[in-house]
């Protein structure tokens, strides 16, 4: 029988291994294509995938089984649930694969997209460059249809040129910006604020006017340090809330 073909995954040693393996496989879960298969490879093909013990990738399977994104069974292996969706809470722990998962899942619209003069605000990412390309996209629930959030994303022109707009609707720009586009990603760093809706983000997003929703603004860096992505998002706030995880050591 044909398994699902998870992503793969480069490891980063300063983070729980099962942590890293969950969060990818969650990604490669919910931004799997409709016709793909449900059932998963063995615990031991998936700890050979992933470069990780059996008792890692079972660590991670249990997580995904407790979220309701997988079934397990006795003799016949591990399922994808066929309704699986991302819950609403966004939890970080230093993983890009971690951003990647929380964005995945839903069904994305691109509004628009072309060359616009680079925000005032976000000059100081992009010196010496007039435009930038703008991107703006809308997610809703893939069941219910209801929006969740909208992104504008604002990426250098030398690398807007490599992206595709259909990669746009199925993954992330994380996703397409390190998967497909071929940006090594150093780092991002993220700001979460709490605002008001303003008239654009209450049309969109389907709430009262000046309702509470939560504003994320995320800058992608190469592994030149230079900043090639800023991303802004407007979340729900009936439906988001954020946790972000420290590691002591």
């Amino acid at each position: 029988m044909t398994t699902f073909a998870p992503d793969s995954l480069a490891l980063n040693r300063k983070l729980p291994l099962w942590y890293q393996v969950t969060q990818s496989l969650r990604a490669s879960i919910l931004g799997r294509r409709p016709d793909d298969p449900l059932r998963l490879p063995t615990e031991d093909a998936l700890a050979g995938h992933y470069g990780v013990s059996v008792l890692t990738m079972r660590q991670a399977l249990k997580e995904l089984e407790s979220e309701g994104l997988i079934s397990r069974h006795r003799r016949r292996g591990t399922f994808i649930e066929p309704r699986a969706r991302r819950g609403s809470p966004v939890r970080l722990l230093g993983s890009v694969d971690t951003i990647v998962a929380q964005q995945s899942g839903e069904r994305t619209a691109v509004l628009e997209h072309g060359p616009t003069a680079v925000p005032a605000d976000l000059a100081e990412y992009f010196p010496g460059l007039d435009e930038a390309m703008a991107y703006r996209r809308l997610r809703s629930e893939e069941a219910s249809g209801e929006p969740t959030n909208w992104a504008e994303n604002f990426v250098r022109p030398e690398v807007a040129e490599r992206i595709d707009l259909a990669d746009l609707t199925r993954w992330p720009m994380t996703k397409v910006l390190r998967d497909a586009v071929g940006v090594r990603i150093s780092r991002i760093t993220d700001t979460v604020e709490a605002r008001l809706a303003d008239p654009e983000t209450a049309r969109l997003l389907q709430v009262p006017l000046l309702s509470p929703i939560l504003h994320y603004t995320g800058v992608t860096y190469d592994d030149s340090g230079r900043p090639v992505d800023v991303a802004r998002i407007r979340y729900r706030g009936d439906r988001f809330s954020f946790t972000v995880t420290l590691d002591a050591h």
